[in-house]
């Protein structure tokens, strides 16, 4: 029996007998011109960060060598040559002062600030993913525990909070608390989703036969609705990515970040706006890196969770 792909009116392909939510989503995100573009835009910021170190001996300096020679002493240290200084020594030119080579930092700084985003949503989907189901499948005095707990943590003031933390913390390891108190405030908001998804899925018929035929409710929770909340889970991972990014560099930004010589893109945009008129390509690019990112895994999220949580998508 051969199977088909129907499409509505409105062009949303309808699955045919045979296909699963799965190899339906990936056909639709492959038609999408902008889930290309963005997918693109995101592999290559992951490659640039992973391979940071590879890529910035290939530009042949490292982040923190001065190379006095790229700057004018006598202009107030602005770069030498055109563009921010960019030649063949210096890919996207120096920093203005320091001489830094530019592109080294760049790379150096999307592994730091990827790293951090990436793993502040790790915490955050295990933790969310984990309180949600528990307060959606047992109910009761569990789920008002955890509902408690998340409007108590989304009312808390986590801007300041953050704030705070990072500057009173001096002599610890700036990267992990950062994640960790980054992390420490997102989960809540997936945890109400995945709530609402269990609350609909555990009186389904599959698990009602599942209880009845002797599973234990670690089975049930991991063999019966987990795989029924992965597809919101994943649609909205992609959405949290980059405000996790967003909230590193504002960080970064306010001086309660990472701290030099360690690059960021949140600290290079805080230093490059003493210099954005006499020297705008120190601006303009760390920026540009930080639009892309965020721009790009924003689209993604948008179209995952269009494919795969479309209830979602229309509250």
């Amino acid at each position: 029996m051969t199977t088909t792909l129907m499409k509505t009116p409105a062009e949303k392909p309808v699955a045919a007998p045979g296909r699963g939510p799965w190899r339906l989503a990936r056909a639709e995100l492959r038609r999408r011109t902008s889930v290309k573009i963005s997918l693109a835009v995101v592999v290559l910021f992951l490659i640039m960060a992973a391979g940071a170190p590879l890529l910035g001996a290939l530009g042949g300096w490292s982040p923190d060598a001065f190379d006095k020679s790229a700057i004018d002493p006598y202009l107030g240290g602005q770069p030498l040559g055109p563009l921010g200084g960019i030649s063949a020594d210096h890919w996207l030119g120096v920093e203005p002062v320091t001489g830094r080579d530019l592109f080294a930092r760049v790379v150096y700084g999307a592994q730091v600030s990827l790293l951090i985003a990436l793993t502040a949503t790790a915490i955050v989907v295990v933790a969310g993913t984990a309180a949600g189901i528990a307060a959606g499948y047992f109910g009761g005095r569990t789920d008002t525990v955890l509902s408690r707990l998340m409007d108590l943590t989304m009312s808390f003031p986590s801007l300041i909070f953050m704030i705070a933390m990072m500057s009173v913390a001096k002599d610890v390891n700036r990267i992990l608390l950062m994640t960790a108190v980054i992390g420490l405030f997102g989960w809540p908001g997936i945890a109400r989703v995945v709530r609402g998804q269990t609350l609909s899925l555990k009186h389904r018929e599959y698990v009602d036969a599942a209880r009845v035929g002797g599973s234990g409710p670690w089975r049930i929770l991991t063999r019966d609705i987990l795989p029924g909340v992965a597809g919101p889970v994943i649609a909205y991972t992609t959405l949290i990515v980059p405000g996790m990014i967003a909230t590193e560099a504002a960080l970064s930004y306010l001086g309660v970040g990472v701290r030099p010589p360690t690059p960021s893109w949140g600290q290079m945009i805080a230093e490059s706006v003493s210099f954005y008129d006499t020297d705008p390509m120190y601006f303009v690019i760390p920026s540009a890196c930080l639009f892309l990112t965020v721009l790009a895994f924003t689209l993604l999220g948008d179209a995952l969770r269009d494919v795969l949580d479309p209830r979602g998508s229309r509250t």
